[in-house]
């Protein structure tokens, strides 16, 4: 894609001296009105425009040096409306919007079950990608993904954007870093709990509504009035492992920033909590998962709440989207020296990916904690469903002694769709 460009502006520098310049050029065409010329500009095409895919359609329509020209969705209202708005062209298969060469960027925000699988092809297609929280619905979905980004040389922005809209988490973390609570001894990480119910029983499908390209990869099921809502999509378990890690991804991603789980290797998993066995909705509640680090950290994580909490032996830190705690209180006015650890500063999560297409600079959220921080949630649910504690080798990144276990680590697809 960046060949392209610098095609197109080598083409239109060499046709000047050959042809004569028409009288009459449009000046947004050169950017002389304020907006950035075609060359320069960084096409977004949207997969999924819900309820929070639209939420980020209406963000990206803010960002210079952008322009969505492209949405796909399984509902034709949805795709036909944001299409519309942005003046874009609607689509009803990926594949076909993806095969467009002039799209640089493609947002992901479709139910979990498709988040791996749709930003795969599009990373195979050559674009750079933005993808909603969680990751995948396995570890080898999310390890797959890694892979490919990095193989590829592909932007990868993950949706966690407390790293962008908090700036009081980004420095609670580089206090951590930099040891102003001394050594780290326990991480408390909390999340919303999640939803029971749904109906189980059968209604046709609604007009405008493509069921078989929205199950996608996912399961054959017979449409009920719940299935296809915010609700099922977060807890059916064909479809997502539920808010441990649907909402459990957002302090769990503060946690991988201010901390380096994967270098204090994770050893041992533990966990229970409560798989509802009526209604549409299966994924666990009320969890209570232990973590043991090699380092000999320990962790828990629970629902109840929506922070992150560093222990060490000179004090606390504790990190949430409504604000930020401290013990001493005192630690909020510390400032950091010359020597401390300084994160990556972003104040518009949007932003940072689009301008990061153009640098080829990871962007704030990258794809190796994006995968940290999925990968706990998914032990933690593999341990609460064999009921039993199971082993972990963080640098191999598998269950060490549990064939039973190892065989969660992955997902079985339906065609005619794959990894």
């Amino acid at each position: 894609m960046r060949d392209l460009r610098l095609s197109r502006r080598t083409l239109l520098k060499g046709a000047a001296g050959a042809f004569a310049v028409p009288a009459l050029i449009p000046g947004s065409a050169l950017g002389a009105d304020g907006e950035t010329p075609p060359s320069e500009r960084v096409n977004l095409g949207h997969i999924g425009v819900g309820g929070q895919g639209t939420s980020l359609f209406n963000c990206f329509q803010g960002c210079k040096g952008a322009k969505s020209v492209a949405v796909c969705d399984c509902f034709q209202d949805r795709r036909d409306d944001r299409a519309k708005r942005c003046g874009g062209t609607p689509y009803a298969d990926l594949r076909e919007m993806l095969a467009r060469k002039d799209i640089d960027g493609v947002v992901v925000a479709t139910q979990d079950h498709w988040h791996v699988v749709a930003a795969l092809l599009a990373v195979r297609a050559g674009k750079d990608i933005y993808v909603e929280k969680p990751l995948g619905i396995s570890i080898l979905h999310d390890q797959t993904l890694r892979k490919e980004v990095r193989t590829r040389k592909r932007i990868f922005q993950y949706g966690t954007q407390q790293r962008s809209q908090n700036q009081q988490d980004r420095k609670g973390c580089e206090l951590v870093r930099s040891g102003k609570i001394g050594k780290i001894t326990e991480l408390h990480v909390t999340a919303p709990n999640g939803a029971s119910g749904g109906s189980t029983d059968e209604i046709p499908v609604p007009p405008g509504l493509d069921y078989d390209m929205w199950l996608g990869p996912a399961p054959k099921a017979p449409y009920t009035k719940d299935r296809c809502t915010c609700n099922g999509t977060y807890h059916i378990y064909d479809y997502a492992i539920g808010f441990i890690a649907g909402w459990g991804a957002h302090p769990l991603d503060q946690l991988v920033w201010g901390y380096d789980v994967h270098k204090a290797g994770i050893t041992e998993v533990e966990g229970t909590g409560l798989i509802p066995d009526k209604g549409l909705y299966n994924t666990v509640l009320n969890w209570d998962v232990k973590l043991t680090f090699a380092n000999g950290v320990k962790m828990t994580f629970k629902p109840g709440g929506d922070n992150t909490r560093f222990v060490g032996t000179e004090g606390w830190i504790e990190v949430s989207r409504g604000g930020w705690k401290t013990e001493p209180a005192s630690l909020k006015e510390l400032e950091l020296g010359a020597n401390d650890v300084r994160m990556v500063e972003s104040r518009n999560h949007y932003q940072n990916f689009v301008d990061c297409i153009k640098t080829r600079k990871d962007p704030v959220s990258f794809i190796e904690d994006a995968v940290r921080s999925d990968i706990i949630s998914h032990l933690g649910d593999i341990a609460i469903r064999l009921k039993r504690k199971i082993r972990w080798d963080w640098e191999k990144e598998e269950i060490l002694g549990d064939p039973e276990a190892s065989k969660m680590l992955s997902r079985p697809l339906r065609a005619p769709w794959t990894l």
